[in-house]
Formats: C-alpha cells, sequence, structure tokens
C-alpha cells in the first residue's frame, strides 16, 4: 500500500476468501507488504464479509479493497484480467467455485504461467466429504480435536475459539512461501489444495501414533499430559480476581497454572512453599510417587496457592525455575502484561476509520530487524479502491472504471 522495503513488498496476491481462515492467511502477507486486494461486493457484505463486522475488521487490515459483482459476465471479465495480472489467487471457498467463475488454476495457468492458486477449503478437493459447508466446530469436531481437548465425562466440551482456523490461517500463509520459493527456482506457478481438516488431524499425531502403534484410542485429558507423568500440573485457585457483579461462574476468578516436569523443579516449588509438612513426604521426591498421589497433592497445592495472589506468586515461582503463568484474560493482557506492552503489541491505529473512530491493532508478532513491518492501514470500504487497483493492475482508464461503476459491474 506504499513504497517501502518490507520482505513482500511487489508481491499480487488476489484474495477471493472470507471469515477467518483464509483472511488471515492474506492479513500475514499484507502485514509482511504484499498487496493485497480484497474482493467483495454489495450482495456479499453481511454477516462476517461486512466491513463492519468485527472478524472482517480484524482480519482484512492493510489489504485494498475491489468491489466486483461476479454474478455479471463483466464482472467475471475483470476477475479473469486480474488473474492474470496476479502472483497469487487465495480462496476458502468450498472446492471449484474458482472454476465455475472460469478462473481456477487451469483456465489461468495458460496465460499466467506464474500465478501461484491457494485453495484453502474446508476438507480438501475430492474425496467423499469436499462439498462439506465446515466452520472451526465440525473442524474440530471432525479432526478429532473436541473428543481430545476436553474434559474426561464432558464429551460436549472441546476448543471454544476457531483454533484450527488460525492454524490454516498460518498454513496458507506458509504455503504461498513455499510456492513462491518454489517459483523463484522453475519459474512456474503451482496449484496449492489445503484441506483445513487435515490441518487439524495433523495436531493430534501422537495420538494417532499411539492407536497405530499400541491400539490405544485417546481419550480427554483435560490439563493432564496424556502421554508423560509430571504432577503438579494444571491450573489452581488464587486470591483477588477481576470484578464479578453479575455472579457469572468463573467470571473474575484468579487462576496460576504451574507446571513441575523435572523433580528438581518440584524441590524449587517447596521452596518457594516454605516446606509445609504436606509436602515433606519422601513418596512425593519422585515423579512416580506424586502421580500416586497425584489427588492428594492437587487438593493440598490448590489450598495454598487460593492464599496466594497470582501474578506475586508467578513471579516467585519463575525467579526459583519453577514454570507458572498468571491464567490471563483480556483485559490482562491488554492493560497490565508488561511483556505485551513492552512489544507494543496492542495499540490504535494511526489510519483512524472514518465511521467506526479509533480501532487497535494487534501487531504482526515476526519482528524483521532489516525490514521491520510496523505499517498498518485501516479496514477499507467496500469498492473504496476501485480506481487505484483497476489502474495499477489492468491500467484501466478512469473512464472505463466509471462505466463500470454504471454498468453495475463494480458494486
Amino acid at each position: 500500500m506504499s513504497n517501502d522495503n518490507r520482505p513482500l513488498t511487489g508481491l499480487r496476491v488476489l484474495d477471493f476468501t472470507h471469515v477467518l481462515a483464509g483472511p488471515f492467511a492474506t492479513r500475514i502477507l499484507a502485514d509482511m507488504g504484499a498487496d493485497v486486494v480484497k474482493i467483495n461486493s454489495a450482495q456479499r457484505a453481511v454477516g462476517t464479509q461486512d466491513p463492519k463486522h468485527p472478524y472482517y475488521l480484524m482480519w482484512n487490515r492493510n489489504k485494498r479493497a475491489l468491489a466486483l459483482n461476479l454474478t455479471t459476465d463483466e464482472g467475471k471479465t475483470v476477475a479473469r484480467e486480474l488473474c492474470l495480472q496476479a502472483d497469487v489467487v487465495i480462496d476458502n471457498f468450498s472446492a471449484g467455485v474458482l472454476d465455475r467463475w472460469g478462473i481456477g488454476y487451469q483456465a489461468i495457468h495458460e496465460h499466467n504461467p506464474q500465478a501461484i492458486y491457494v485453495q484453502m477449503s474446508g476438507m480438501g478437493d475430492g474425496g467423499p466429504w469436499s462439498k462439506f459447508v465446515t466452520y472451526a466446530p465440525t473442524i474440530h469436531a471432525l479432526a478429532g480435536l473436541t473428543h481430545t481437548t476436553g474434559v474426561s465425562g464432558r464429551e460436549d466440551i472441546g476448543i471454544g475459539f476457531s483454533y484450527n482456523d488460525h492454524q490454516a490461517g498460518l498454513h496458507g500463509a506458509v504455503a504461498v512461501l513455499a510456492a513462491l520459493e518454489q517459483r523463484n527456482r522453475t519459474g512456474i506457478g503451482h496449484r496449492v489444495d489445503i484441506s483445513q481438516f487435515e490441518v487439524g488431524v495433523n495436531f493430534l499425531g501422537p495420538s494417532l501414533l499411539d492407536y497405530f502403534a499400541n491400539g490405544a484410542t485417546a481419550r480427554p485429558v483435560g490439563n493432564d499430559l496424556p502421554y508423560d507423568a509430571a504432577a503438579p500440573h494444571g491450573c489452581y485457585p488464587c486470591k483477588g480476581g477481576n470484578p464479578n457483579p453479575d455472579k457469572i461462574p468463573g467470571l473474575g476468578e484468579r487462576w496460576i497454572a504451574i507446571a513441575c516436569m523435572t523433580d528438581t523443579q518440584w524441590s524449587a516449588l517447596k521452596t518457594v512453599m516454605n516446606h509445609p509438612q504436606w509436602a515433606a513426604h519422601t513418596e512425593l521426591d519422585s515423579v512416580k510417587g506424586r502421580m500416586a498421589h497425584k489427588q492428594t497433592l492437587e487438593q493440598q497445592l490448590s489450598s495454598w496457592t487460593q492464599d496466594q495472589d497470582a501474578y506475586e506468586l508467578m513471579a516467585r515461582c519463575q525467579a526459583a525455575g519453577v514454570p507458572a503463568g498468571v491464567v490471563q484474560d483480556g483485559a490482562d493482557l491488554l492493560e497490565r502484561d508488561p511483556q505485551l506492552a513492552g512489544a507494543e503489541f496492542a495499540r490504535p491505529m494511526d489510519d483512524v476509520h472514518p465511521e467506526l473512530g479509533p480501532t487497535w491493532i494487534d501487531a504482526l508478532p515476526i519482528h524483521f530487524t532489516k525490514t521491520p513491518c510496523n505499517e498498518y492501514h485501516r479496514v477499507r470500504a467496500i469498492g473504496e479502491d476501485n480506481a487505484a487497483i483497476l489502474q495499477d493492475w489492468l491500467n484501466m482508464s478512469a473512464a472505463e472504471v466509471a462505466k463500470n461503476q454504471t454498468d453495475g459491474v463494480l458494486e
């Protein structure tokens, strides 16, 4: 969006993505300098495609906005011309949508062999489930993430946020970078098919190996480690917390995570606790003994932590070499976390939104020494950059842009 030397400056990305996974992938590319052209239309600007929706605001910064009515033949023609100029074309529709519009990889590759196509569909291209409509809860369930991240006896508990969408977005960005490296060597762009379902399954590697090797089926274990022995290893209550005037269960409570992975760390934790009598039993000196008395250990430790300030206890534990971390909420992260404050991770965006006012940045957590990626532009309204994009990419005149606007192509 400006002349700079960020790592991906000069890369042209045509972005047909929506909701979270795809837009997150292209946001990463845009943050690193790529000219990402976000395709949207008045017809599709509902729900998460509405530029005022929190999802849209979160995942579509640093992109230019082109309104394109793809229900018209003229709109499809403009899309084709853009694809012929693109370095990267990316979508996360169900498999085959770009092909039906006449702008899929096969249709474009013959005329733009350098174009890289990345398709991030829910189930991937091919197979009996390829046409499934997928969202985070269904992907988590199908991929086994819901089952393995729950609590024993509660099969309805799983990951409550779009974990797999974020992971798929990261895979999408990496796929683009890998395809660019391949193109640098061969001069040819490739089609990359990403199954968000397979991304989720990929995170269950140890569980799959356990089944293949031992016939053991993974079970929900809550905060316990499924394949290692460690105790204490969990979250423990502390005093204080944030206000909870509505008395919502769990809200406002203060907890700390403590993980003693070695006997040395357990010994250090005993020192932090000032060597209470209950922790002096010699059978607790080994992980085997602590696991054998795990329930009693957890109860005693919880009884002690509930009288401790979580942040003070974290500092004391870390100083003693005991892995510990306060269970932070959003307010903690933005208002009291010194690590994030020092990194300026959350900051107001200088480019103020004309309708919504000030918005905030969650900064790119990749820090380039020579080519810093610290330029952030607000989310653009639908079609706000029509003239500039079509001039830059297609050398389209102002008169042609105006005619397409009048004809309903650019809306």
